[in-house]
C-alpha cells in the first residue's frame, strides 16, 4: 500500500479483492460495495510533510478536514463545493480531556446523536446532497447494532432523492437507541427503521444479500451508509488529525491511540490516517468479548463466529466487515498488522466495575464501549508514553446499564430526552431478503 503526495488529477479507488478496473470517487460512494463484493479503498493515501504536522496545532477542526480529505475528491467536487461539505458536516466539537495524568479521552459524542457515527454519516449526506440530481431516489441501505442507524437516519433526514431503510437487532439495542431509530417511522418522509428479527451479524448479512441480488441493487439504487462505504470511512481520519493537533502536532511524542472496535471501521480510518503521517506509535483494538480480531493478532487465525450479545451492543460483531480493508492495507500479513496493533477484550462485569472506579476516582462517566477503550489503553500504555482512548457515545445512551453501576442519574440532553418522547413505532421485519425486498417496494 503505497502513500504517496496529493496529485493534481482525481484519485481512483480500487476494491480490496483486485479484480476490476479503478472508479472515481464519486462512483465508490454511490456503488458502497464494489461488483466483485470486496471493499473499496484509496489506490494511494496522501501523505502529511513535517511541516503540516508541525502546523496542525494552528489550525480549526474544519481546515484540517479539508486537508485530510481534499485528495481523495480533488477533480471530482469543485473546491469550493468540498469546503462547503466540511463546514456543513463537522459543525460540532471533539474536545480532548485529560482524565488523568498522561491519559486523554476524544470525546467524538457532541454531535446531534450523540454518537462518534455523527463524523462520517453527516459528511456522507452533504455529499450524496450534493451529487445526486437523479429525480429518482438513491436508497441507502444500512444495518446498524445501535449508533449508526440513528446517525444515517438523522444525517439524511429530509435530504432530497434519498430514501434510507435502516434494520437493527431487535431487543439488542438500548431503549434510547431505539427510540433514535424508530423516531422518524410516525412521519412520511424518506426514513424508516426495521427491527430484524436476528442479531446485528443477520442484518448486516442482509445488506450484502441486498446488494448481491442484482435486481434488488439496480430496482431500488441500494447505497450503503455502514462503514463499507469508503465515503463514510475516509472522513473518519480526520479526527485522529484532530486529537494529536489538540496534544501538540508533531511533538505529541511517544503516542498510542485505543479505539473500541466492532466493526472495525473506526479503526481502519485510524490505520489509514497512520499511513498518512498521523505521529502515533501504535494503536490498540479494544474489543468485548466478540474478539475475532484480537483472536487474529494472537492466533494468525481468523474465525467469524456468531455475534455474543453484550452491554457494549455497537461492538456485538461477529464478522467485522472491515477486517478486509485491514488485510489488504497489511498485505495478508498478520505479522505487519501485529507491528501497528495490539488486540485486547473485556467481560461485562470488568466493564462494569471499570465505569464504577473511574467515575469514583476520576470523577469522569464512561458508556460500556468508551470503558473498554480506557482499559485497553491502561494495560498497554508503558512507562514514558502518553495515550488517546476514544470515547465513542454519550453515557446517557446507555443509562439503563450505567445509571445502576453508578448509583446516581445520568443527566439526559435534550435531543435524546425529546426523542425517549416520542411514541415508537416499532416495526418488525423477519431476516429474510424477501423481507427486505418488501420493504423497498421492488
Amino acid at each position: 500500500y503505497q502513500s504517496r503526495r496529493a496529485r493534481r488529477f482525481a484519485m481512483r479507488f480500487l476494491s480490496t479483492r483486485d479484480s476490476g478496473p479503478p472508479v472515481s470517487f464519486l462512483q465508490a460512494l454511490i456503488e458502497g460495495l464494489a461488483p466483485d463484493g470486496g471493499l473499496y479503498v484509496p489506490e494511494s493515501l496522501d501523505t502529511w510533510t513535517a511541516d503540516e504536522l508541525t502546523r496542525l496545532t494552528q489550525r480549526t477542526l474544519t481546515e484540517i478536514g479539508y486537508r485530510a480529505l481534499r485528495p481523495y475528491t480533488r477533480g471530482e467536487l469543485d473546491a469550493t463545493t468540498f469546503e462547503a461539505v466540511i463546514v456543513e458536516a463537522l459543525n460540532f466539537p471533539i474536545p480532548l480531556v485529560e482524565i488523568e495524568p498522561g491519559v486523554f479521552v476524544l470525546e467524538l459524542f457532541h454531535g446531534p446523536t450523540f454518537a462518534f457515527k455523527d463524523f462520517g454519516a453527516r459528511m456522507l449526506a452533504q455529499l450524496m446532497t450534493r451529487i445526486n440530481r437523479d429525480a429518482r431516489p438513491i436508497t441507502i441501505l444500512v444495518a446498524t447494532s445501535g449508533d449508526t442507524g440513528s446517525a444515517v437516519a438523522h444525517a439524511f433526514h429530509g435530504v432530497p432523492h434519498t430514501r434510507v431503510v435502516v434494520l437493527y437487532p431487535f431487543g439488542r439495542v438500548s431503549p434510547t437507541q431505539e427510540a433514535q431509530l424508530t423516531m422518524f417511522n410516525a412521519e412520511a418522509g424518506n426514513v424508516r427503521a426495521y427491527a430484524v428479527d436476528g442479531s446485528f451479524d443477520d442484518c448486516h448479512r442482509l445488506t450484502r444479500e441486498a446488494f448481491r441480488d442484482e435486481h434488488l441493487s439496480t430496482a431500488a439504487r441500494l447505497t450503503s451508509a455502514n462503514s463499507v462505504n469508503v465515503g463514510r470511512l475516509l472522513p473518519q481520519m480526520v479526527y485522529y488529525f484532530q486529537a494529536v493537533a489538540q496534544l501538540g502536532g508533531a511533538s505529541a511524542g511517544d503516542l498510542v491511540i485505543c479505539t473500541p472496535s466492532g466493526n472495525f471501521g473506526n479503526l481502519t480510518a485510524g490505520l489509514m490516517a497512520k499511513r498518512a503521517g498521523l505521529p502515533v506509535s501504535r494503536f490498540v483494538a479494544a474489543t468485548n468479548v466478540n474478539d475475532v480480531v484480537p483472536e487474529y493478532l494472537e492466533r494468525g487465525i481468523f474465525s467469524p463466529r456468531a455475534s455474543v450479545a453484550t452491554i457494549a451492543n455497537a461492538m456485538d460483531v461477529g464478522h467485522p466487515s472491515n477486517f478486509e480493508r485491514m488485510l489488504w492495507l497489511y498485505g495478508n500479513s498478520v505479522d505487519a498488522m501485529r507491528a501497528d496493533i495490539a488486540g485486547c477484550r473485556y467481560e461485562d462485569d470488568t466493564v462494569k466495575q471499570t465505569i464504577r472506579r473511574v467515575f469514583d476516582e476520576r470523577g469522569y462517566l464512561l458508556d460500556p464501549h468508551s470503558a473498554i477503550a480506557y482499559m485497553g489503553l491502561k494495560d498497554h500504555l508503558k512507562p514514558g508514553q502518553r495515550g488517546i482512548f476514544l470515547s465513542t457515545a454519550h453515557p446517557a445512551k446507555f443509562r439503563e446499564i450505567v445509571e445502576p453501576v453508578i448509583r446516581t442519574t445520568i443527566e439526559t440532553p435534550a435531543p435524546l430526552a425529546d426523542a425517549l418522547a416520542v411514541p415508537r413505532h416499532i416495526l418488525r421485519l423477519a431476516a429474510t431478503l424477501d423481507a427486505v425486498a418488501g420493504t423497498l417496494d421492488v
